[in-house]
């Protein structure tokens, strides 16, 4: 089974996304716990973007013991120099070189002839390999670049030294048969990528960041870049708990697994969150509040009688707990088991009484009903009851 290498960006494209900055003292925190996952490479920032970002990027490679920390360069001498003098005390350093690629970028942006670009591309990887011997290469923009041009600088970038070749889905733009297939024909057309690793690196401006990343992984990538709770740059990237537990629940089918202390996912995520003041919608597949909670009555009669009924990731996996939502979709199941764990037994027809009453609290409110309040609801019940002459075993 192959192992997948995780390259975490959360602290350079990640931080780069609105609102999600970050002070030095968060990014330490961050990348302390980036370490407690285990993912093998932590993408520190981007040097020369800043003297303050200069400074982060070297406080975490000097922190950090464990991950590779890499430091970003635009393929420009000033960029390679800085990244360098930021990393280089590192455990283990790398240099990530890029460069646009696609007609669009290349002409609007770097007003640079695609000849120009093959040589910036080799001759910085080149020179960054004069610091270090692990030297990524990204081909900004790669899923709207011409795809021979695409294969030529991708050898280009091997011949001159790359250890890994990231193929980037800069703007989201890819859907997964059309990425899968690029992948593959990097595979099968470049003749030296027996020498690098194949990376990804997508963004979710579709909502298909994680599904892009699994498609090339399924082709042969063997790094796939994401961030924590998937922030980044507008839609932002494939998000690492996704992508983590895609491989993992469904490893026989990919025949890879990544090397992630899977247990750490939910803590890194509360720590971003904490660190960011950058919500995670309570929808979002691994980490979101409702991802382990159960509401529907018939659900929640599944759980309790098989919990794989409906989940296919227990949440102790991640490091969290799961949750019996008590609402207007509940059952009997499940509001006597609610009951039952605060040591309260009802009658059948008391049971009967206190569904219906919280089917009407919820209907009113719009809202679930937490565990204080079904409590008042069952007490109230069963004082009636006990008014009436019957009895309610409370342990």
């Amino acid at each position: 089974m192959r192992k997948i290498l995780i390259f975490d960006t959360t602290l350079r494209d990640g931080e780069q996304s609105p609102g999600c900055t970050m002070g030095l003292k968060e990014k330490l925190r961050m990348a302390e716990r980036l370490s407690a996952l285990r993912v093998d490479v932590i993408e520190a920032g981007f040097p020369i973007a800043s003297p303050g970002e200069f400074e982060s990027v070297k406080a975490i490679a000097e922190a950090t013991r464990g991950p590779a920390v890499a430091g970003l360069a635009r393929c420009v001498k000033e960029d390679i120099d800085a990244a360098w003098k930021a990393i280089s005390r590192a455990g283990k350093p790398r240099i990530h070189v890029f460069i646009s690629t696609s007609p669009i970028h290349m002409k609007h942006k770097l007003h640079r002839t695609p000849a120009q670009v093959l040589e910036d591309a080799a001759k910085s990887v080149r020179y960054a390999r004069d610091f270090c011997g692990d030297v990524e290469f990204s081909a900004e923009d790669a899923t709207r670049t011409e795809v021979k041009f695409l294969h030529k600088i991708v050898e280009k970038a091997i011949d001159a030294g790359a250890t890994t070749v990231n193929i980037p889905d800069s703007v989201g733009y890819s859907v997964p048969s059309e990425y899968s297939r690029l992948i593959a024909g990097i595979r099968e057309k470049v003749p030296n990528i027996g020498q690098a690793v194949i990376s990804t690196h997508c963004h979710d401006d579709l909502g298909l960041a994680t599904a892009n990343s699994l498609a090339a992984v399924e082709n042969g990538a063997g790094q796939v870049e994401c961030t924590i709770n998937g922030i980044g740059e507008r839609a932002g990237n494939a998000a690492l708990e996704e992508v983590v537990m895609a491989l993992h629940t469904r490893r026989e089918h990919f025949k890879a697994d990544t090397g992630i202390n899977r247990k750490e996912i939910y803590g890194a995520s509360r720590l971003l969150t904490e660190c960011t003041g950058m919500l995670v919608q309570k929808n979002k597949a691994i980490v979101g509040d409702n991802a382990f909670a159960h509401e529907a009555g018939i659900h929640q009669h599944g759980m309790l009688c098989n919990s794989e009924t409906y989940e296919i990731i227990t949440p102790e996996t991640i490091g969290r707990e799961r949750s019996m939502v008590i609402g207007k979709h509940s059952g009997r199941h499940a509001i006597s088991a609610a009951l039952a764990q605060m040591g309260l037994r009802p009658t059948k027809e008391e049971l009967g009484e206190i569904v219906k009453r919280v089917k009407a609290v919820a209907d009113e409110r719009k809202r679930s009903v937490g565990a204080r309040e079904l409590e008042a609801i069952a007490k109230g019940v069963t004082k009636l009851n006990v008014k009436r002459g019957q009895l309610i075993e409370v342990k």
